[in-house]
């Protein structure tokens, strides 16, 4: 699946994935007020403008130039001052070293093959002792499907690492499945320190355009944050 993709934009507090209403998961970011955050994949640009709002200094970064127009538009609607670029989430030549506070990967990585490059320009960046809050489908999910009966079945292996279909409502993509051991080791090699690792289930209301028969039985996120060791 693919997130914000289907959602109408909420800028009133920083979501993690589809339909995590809880506010525990947005506090993994922390407070944000007078920091500088770097947002790799701007979405929407909700959480952009929800980042801002909070009295963040806000660097979003996107490959897609209609999402950044997009998420520029909504920042622009709320009167809130984001600078946003368009670039590869691994190329940030316009971010200096240890000037960032808090990054923030919310279901972007999903289309990254090589995630260790990303974090090793994320590492660069970040000042020493600092955070990237992750968030990702989560592969059990992206291993199962449903029928028209709502009977879920195992639908490929743990380790088939060919791109995966969603579809939400009109949209549809593919995203690089990524398994938990996969990015804990991307993670460690670029000097890294796990400190949180989160499966929660979603808050799913009837008219969710991410509803799904799967719910009841695997968690659609995977939650992740990292520290910065080293310099």
């Amino acid at each position: 699946m693919a997130f914000p993709v289907g959602s109408t934009p909420d800028t009133a507090a920083i979501r993690l994935g589809p339909d995590l209403v809880d506010g525990t998961h947005g506090r993994l970011v922390a407070s944000v007020e007078g920091r500088r955050v770097l947002e790799l994949g701007c979405g929407n640009g909700a959480n952009a403008v929800a980042l801002a709002r909070a009295g963040a200094k806000v660097i979003s970064v996107d490959p897609s130039a209609e999402r950044v127009a997009a998420a520029r538009r909504l920042a622009e609607e709320h009167d809130v001052r984001v600078e946003f670029h368009q670039s590869d989430l691994a190329e940030l030549p316009f971010v200096r070293a240890d000037q960032i506070d808090v990054a923030l990967a919310v279901y972007s990585l999903a289309g990254v093959w090589d995630l260790q490059r990303v974090f090793r320009q994320v590492h660069r960046v970040l000042r020493p002792e600092a955070t990237i809050v992750i968030t990702l489908p989560h592969p059990l999910h992206l291993m199962t499907e449903s029928d028209d009966d709502g009977r879920v079945r195992l639908a490929r292996t743990a380790f088939d690492g060919s791109t995966v279909g969603w579809s939400v409502g009109d949209a549809a993509g593919d995203v690089q499945p990524h398994r938990a051991s996969d990015v804990f080791l991307a993670l460690q090699r670029t000097n890294f320190r796990v400190d949180t690792f989160l499966e929660p289930e979603p808050d799913r209301s009837p008219d969710s355009p991410y509803r799904s028969p799967l719910d009841a039985w695997v968690p659609a996120t995977l939650v992740l944050r990292a520290r910065k060791e080293g310099i």
